[in-house]
């Protein structure tokens, strides 16, 4: 019979394979870029664009802040880049910044880091996506109604493609990030160079003036400051995800540590370049963008108006319109490198969150690895958030972005405080000259990269709070309230579970009392006395509840009848349940023989089909279900298969002269078959 969900399973994700391939998944550099840095890559294509839109709240008056503004950014990512090589270095296992401040500030610091990173991966994976579709939007208008059913789409083919393995995916990545990269560099240039012979690039909203929001035009002192620092904290988001490459470090092959700080190095020259090239064309194409497209000055029927993305619009300037295959080559490469730079949380995720269940703050099963030794459990558990995410946000990236990039200046912030005490502790005992000043310029470096990241968290928080922020950092406070509950009850557990004396632990109980519960006599009734007398306990009996006077006759005639050899214990229940007699009977047992252990067996049909189970086994689930919470009491299912599961099992079994499971073999079974009364079971 063919099994349909396995081939969906292996058409998705292809032949499982086996633990010791586990070497052939490592990456080498030209994979690892696009794997771990496709997100602070991306990010150029909306990083300029979100110091524009914060500017423009005051009309065009402050956009000569952007050139600052954007070299702060850049200053920012080479101190953060920089930093980061000394993590990758220092802790080569994995882990990056949740390891750095678990084991220099202490688990609880090291949780907070860990909590902030889910939160930001899940914001990465909606924030780049939802871009993304933007992007598509941008070259296809009429597209906007699907905006939605795109995004979370999208976000099922990244499921897909990652729960094939590290390897394959970064194959499939490894092309859209190096198109991109290429695009930008060759616009960016093209532009510079067309400026530099005085044919500058024009945007096509160059000729539309900027109304200010409302309260926002003529700032000055405090409440302009507070406008630049907000077009700064928003301009940060082109920091995002340059710590995974710390977290995967695992991922790369030999030598680990050379080639993530090589592949970081890399990622944070390109990164800069393209941030540094795209803020110079919106300059001087003179890009105007606002959140509203009414506040367009010039502009006619603005509530229709779907303004295209600073990307989109610097694209179309310099190649020479919106039908030009320049212009639809960077939308095309952009919006594939928005989307699968959330590939970048689609490995930093479940790497973390496998780490964080081998500690046990996590369920265990995130540590686990899938048919294609990727962590499938994390993989799936980031799809179904961000897809929630996404559609409850309806993929607007205005929305999306004020809950982003909190949690990444957290990690930033307590790993390089981290770093910093672990070359504090390192000169302590180094004693090689050469070591130690290269440990000190180490810790040059993580103590800047400390202030500096410590002060944009700040502006952060004081920008964004109020705008959306604030629900990040309630599911960061709630994820590590939850980790903590969960590190405190695998704890309780191993301390409740851990043998202290062999010998107490080894003690035999008095006696094994058995007991069957009964229905009615049949085959499974038989097989499940046969069981529980081939165990050798020291008390064996039958038990049967008194549901209706007409069932208890028959069964004590069947019993009667087929002389059996078993002491039947009718319970009396006037009210007609089943549980409540049995499991008070079974407890009054364990309280007149506390060092006796209690034997309950349990007839159990198994079906082949999932529909069937609704009609068999109810009573027995509840059953064992209260019987499991009695101590000293072990209940045993002994199941009978039913010719629907020996099909299933096996589709042999409807060949002529097969014997099927559940059918008599011996002739003391047929005969039992034979006398047996036609009525099923009563469970």
């Amino acid at each position: 019979m063919l099994n349909v969900p396995e081939v969906l399973k292996r058409l998705v994700i292809g032949r499982a394979k086996r633990s010791e391939e586990l070497g052939e998944t490592l990456l080498p550099k030209r994979l690892a870029l696009p794997i771990f840095a496709s997100d602070p890559l991306s990010s150029v294509a909306y990083a300029t664009q979100e110091i524009l839109l914060v500017l423009t709240l005051g009309g065009l008056a402050y956009l000569h802040f952007t050139p600052w503004i954007a070299a702060a950014v850049i200053a920012l990512m080479t101190v953060v880049v920089l930093s980061y090589r000394q993590v990758v270095n220092a802790y080569p296992s994995g882990g990056g910044s949740y390891e750095v401040a678990s084991t220099n500030l202490g688990p609880s610091a090291g949780l907070v880091v860990a909590a902030s990173l889910l939160v930001d991966y899940v914001m990465t994976v909606a924030v780049s996506v939802a871009s993304g579709v933007d992007n598509i939007i941008s070259a296809l208008p009429s597209l906007a109604e699907y905006r939605v059913l795109m995004a979370v789409g999208f976000v099922a083919l990244l499921t897909a493609m990652n729960l094939r393995g590290v390897r394959e995916s970064g194959q499939l990545f490894a092309a859209p990030t190096y198109l991109f990269i290429g695009g930008v560099l060759i616009m960016a240039g093209t532009g510079l160079f067309r400026y530099l012979i005085g044919d500058a690039p024009v945007a096509e909203s160059a000729a539309y003036g900027i109304e200010p929001a409302e309260g926002d035009a003529n700032l000055a002192g405090l409440a302009l400051l507070m406008l630049v620092l907000r077009a700064f904290s928003s301009g940060c988001t082109a920091l995002t995800g340059v710590e995974a490459i710390s977290n995967g470090v695992p991922a790369f092959r030999k030598p680990k540590s050379k080639n993530a700080a090589a592949t970081m190095a890399a990622m944070g020259i390109i990164a800069v370049t393209m941030f540094a090239g795209v803020t110079a064309l919106a300059i001087i194409s003179k890009v105007h963008i606002t959140e509203d497209s009414c506040r367009l000055i010039g502009l006619a029927g603005c509530e229709g108006y779907t303004q295209r993305t600073v990307i989109a619009q610097l694209a179309s300037a310099v190649f020479g319109g919106n039908n030009s295959f320049g212009f639809y080559y960077i939308q095309a490469a952009t919006a594939l490198i928005l989307i699968l730079a959330a590939n970048t949380a689609f490995n930093g995720f479940p790497l973390l969150a496998s780490i964080l269940a081998q500690h046990r703050y996590l369920p265990r099963q995130l540590h686990n690895r899938g048919d294609r030794l990727a962590f499938s459990n994390g993989i799936l558990a980031l799809a179904l958030v961000a897809g929630l995410l996404l559609w409850g946000y309806k993929a607007n990236v205005t929305s999306l972005i004020h809950l982003y990039i909190l949690g990444v200046f957290t990690s930033f912030t307590l790993s390089q405080t981290g770093m910093v005490r672990h070359w504090n502790s390192a000169l302590r005992t180094e004693t090689d000259p050469a070591l130690r000043r290269r440990h000190r310029l180490a810790r040059v470096i993580n103590a800047t990269g400390a202030v500096v990241t410590g002060l944009v968290l700040v502006i952060v928080l004081a920008t964004k709070f109020t705008q959306g922020a604030w629900l990040a950092v309630l599911a960061a406070v709630l994820l590590w309230l939850m980790m903590r509950g969960i590190r405190r009850h695998y704890d309780q557990t191993a301390a409740e579970l851990a043998v202290i004396d062999p010998r107490t632990e080894r003690q035999m109980p008095s006696r094994v009392l058995a007991i069957v519960l009964v229905s009615t006599v049949h085959k499974p009734t038989m097989r499940a006395l046969a069981y529980a007398r081939a165990s050798r306990p020291a008390h064996l009996e039958a038990l049967t509840v008194a549901v209706d006077k007409e069932g208890l006759a028959h069964l004590q005639k069947q019993w009667e009848d087929f002389e059996i050899d078993v002491p039947l214990k009718v319970l009396d229940s006037p009210y007609r349940e089943i549980t409540r007699p049995v499991v008070e009977y079974v407890r009054s047992i364990r309280r007149a023989g506390p060092r006796d252990v209690v034997a309950v067996f349990i007839p159990e049909y198994v079906v082949g089909h999932w529909w069937e189970n609704l009609l068999h086994n109810q009573s027995a689930l509840w059953l064992k279900s209260r019987l499991l919470f009695t101590p000293g009491v072990m209940v045993t299912s002994v199941p009978w298969q039913l010719t629907s599961a020996a099909v299933a099992d096996h589709p042999a079994a409807r060949a002529p002269g097969a014997v099927r499971r559940g059918e008599p073999t011996t002739p003391r079974e047929h005969a039992a078959a034979r006398a047996t009364p036609g009525n099923g079971a009563r469970d």
